[in-house]
C-alpha cells in the first residue's frame, strides 16, 4: 500500500473555470490523478438545494473535482487552488492506494 492524500473541491457549474482548474492540476502541478464528477443534486452551508429540476431555468449542478498525490504535494496545492481560483470548499484526507 502506498500513502497518498485525496482532495475534493466542491463548486457549481458556471461558478468556477473548470477547464482552467483541470489544466492547472494537470499541466502546472502534474498531480497523479484527477476526476471531475457532476452531481445530480446537493446543497452546502447556505442550505440552497441545487438539483436537476425541470422548473429550473439554469443548471447550477454541483461539481466535484477530486485529485490525489503525495500528501505534501496536495497540502501545497490546496492553498494555490484557493488563491488562484477563489475556491472556498475544499476537503482532504489521507488515503492508501493498492498499487501493483
Amino acid at each position: 500500500m502506498t500513502q497518498y492524500r485525496m482532495a475534493r473541491v466542491y463548486t457549481l457549474e458556471g461558478e468556477s473555470p473548470i477547464d482552467k482548474i483541470l489544466g492547472f492540476l494537470h499541466d502546472d502541478e502534474k498531480v497523479i490523478g484527477v476526476t471531475l464528477i457532476r452531481a445530480i443534486a446537493g446543497y452546502g452551508k447556505s442550505g440552497q438545494l441545487h438539483t436537476t429540476s425541470l422548473l429550473s431555468l439554469s443548471l447550477q449542478l454541483p461539481l466535484i473535482i477530486e485529485f490525489f498525490d503525495q500528501e505534501d504535494r496536495v497540502l501545497e496545492i490546496i492553498p494555490k487552488l484557493r488563491d488562484k481560483f477563489d475556491l472556498r470548499h475544499i476537503v482532504s484526507w489521507p488515503i492508501e492506494v493498492d498499487e501493483p
